[in-house]
């Protein structure tokens, strides 16, 4: 069997670039310190990347997939990795005893299948009592409605509510996050300062800057959900912000940008070229038709 994994915008793949890079490696970052010492479970693991990062902190990681393929790259990219393993399994028949695992973390598997009631029936029966769920969804309103796209490896995508409804229906509680990309300035206390210095996120209008506005409504919902609230509480995570060393995606906006600006000027000379040879060919025609 090839280890070969090739994307097909169905399953990301860690070599890819733009909005779904920043969007998929934030989560597995956001989760680290969940993590960390734990002995985790990463439900639909796809090329395995998310289960490696998890890996350097975790006590161990399991990672899952219903794809042959994806767990064949796995093993052979990651499967070196001291306390990672890899297994071929559907995410609503987990092939695990009860009660096995500290936290499950299941980015963005919910809305790619049809029996999510199982699926998280299945997560609550391998998770310890104390033990945490970490899960991702595409908002509907704003993945699909308000944008009118369509993502056609999407098989049943969510509302606020009725996600809310689905996972209170295996746990009795919830800490919810919102994650929306984009680019940001972000300005954060320096080293040095209180480190119990809140962050505070600003979102203006470019026609009134003056004026403060809601926060964007998430474009994915990030949920913690366990049935032992104390193990909710013991999460501190609150604000992270997440951008690339090399910042190839405000880099490839950049260049995009200053090459629409020079194609929009060269536009507009030759459209002025073509104006003036069109003047000059009537001038001619009418200087014809008058024997000149």
């Amino acid at each position: 069997m090839t280890s070969e994994l090739i994307f097909t915008g169905e399953r990301f793949h860690p070599d890819q670039a733009g909005e779904m890079w920043n969007e998929h490696w934030h989560r597995y970052h956001f989760v680290m310190p969940i993590v960390s010492g734990k002995k985790v479970l990463d439900v639909a693991c796809g090329e395995g990347y998310g289960s490696a990062l998890m890996a350097r902190v975790a006590a161990s990681v399991t990672g899952v997939d219903v794809a042959p393929k994806a767990i064949a790259h796995a093993e052979v990219a990651y499967g070196d990795r001291p306390g990672l393993k890899f297994i071929n399994a559907s995410c609503d028949a987990l092939p695990f005893d009860d009660a096995q695992f500290d936290v499950v973390v299941s980015f963005e598997t919910i809305e790619h299948i049809k029996t999510q009631d199982k699926f998280l029936s299945e997560i609550r029966r391998v998770l310890k009592p104390d033990g945490v769920l970490v899960m991702s969804s595409p908002n509907k309103t704003e993945y699909s409605d308000v944008r009118g796209y369509t993502n056609e490896f999407h098989v049943k995508e969510l509302y606020a509510d009725e996600l809310a409804n689905l996972v209170s229906g295996h746990f009795a509680h919830t800490r919810w996050w919102s994650q929306r990309n984009g680019f940001y300035s972000l300005i954060a206390p320096a080293a040095g300062n209180d480190s119990s210095m809140s962050v505070e996120v600003v979102v203006v209008s470019k026609a009134a800057p003056q004026d403060e506005y809601p926060a964007l409504p998430a474009l994915y919902f990030i949920v913690t959900a366990a049935n032992d609230n104390a193990a909710l509480a013991k999460l501190t995570i609150g604000t992270s912000a997440f951008t690339d060393a090399e910042e190839f995606a405000m880099n490839d906006y950049r260049k995009i940008y200053r090459e629409l600006v020079s194609l929009s000027a060269t536009h507009h000379e030759l459209r002025s070229k073509y104006e003036q040879l069109l003047a000059e060919r009537n001038q001619l025609l009418v200087d014809r038709a008058n024997g000149r």
